[in-house]
């Protein structure tokens, strides 16, 4: 997801979208330490999400005095 889209997005459903991420990056690592894992270059993008997600979650929280936007 690109930055741009993720700042259309609420508050809320930025924080899912994290959530959500942070569970897919719980099974990538699962699957990386019983030798499953088929695709290694996952592990990475899902990283690089979930610091964008953290970042325009910090952006928003800045731009607002009540920390929610939208």
């Amino acid at each position: 997801m690109k930055p741009t889209e993720m700042r259309e997005k609420s508050a809320a459903e930025l924080r899912e979208e994290l959530l959500k991420l942070r569970r897919e990056q719980f099974n990538l690592r699962m699957q990386r330490a019983t030798g499953q894992m088929a695709r290694p270059d996952q592990f990475g993008k899902v990283r690089k999400d979930i610091a964008r997600i953290k970042t325009v979650l910090k952006e928003i929280g800045a731009a607002s005095p009540a920390g929610e936007a939208k």
